[in-house]
């Protein structure tokens, strides 16, 4: 399945690192886009240059900050013009756990939609999974 996690940023060139290199360990057949309001602590740079050694790192530079919300649909619609079957939202501060991509991607196999959520109590929905689908 051609995956696409959709990382919006600004100012997160210290976070990025660890994070791109925590998502490859769990899923390397992923891609990622890093979705990039024109960080001036350069976190557009700094994925220009991890992009050159790693060609499953894609960049999406915006002239300004435009948003969150902005930024994944952006990211979106880029996973629609270049075919990917699913995609993710990712925050790039750690607040969403790349440990846990293996089973979203397991989850979307049998789902149109899978759900995760850091405010479930004890980490579980109603019906005792960590994902809805």
């Amino acid at each position: 399945m051609k995956t696409l996690i959709i990382i919006p940023t600004y100012n997160e060139a210290e976070n990025l690192p660890s994070l791109l290199s925590g998502i490859f360990a769990y899923v390397p057949e992923t891609e990622v886009l890093v979705v990039d309001d024109n960080s001036p602590d350069g976190t557009g740079q700094l994925v220009e240059e991890m992009k050159k050694q790693d060609g499953r790192i894609h960049i999406m530079h915006r002239p300004g900050k435009l948003g969150l919300g902005t930024a994944y649909i952006a990211g979106f619609k880029y996973a629609i013009a270049h075919k990917y079957d699913a995609a993710f939202e990712m925050d790039a501060d750690f607040s969403h756990d790349p440990q846990h991509l293996p089973a979203f991607l397991s989850a979307i196999n049998n789902a149109d939609l899978v759900i995760g959520s850091r405010y479930i109590p004890g980490e579980v929905c109603p019906t005792g999974h960590l994902f809805v689908v």
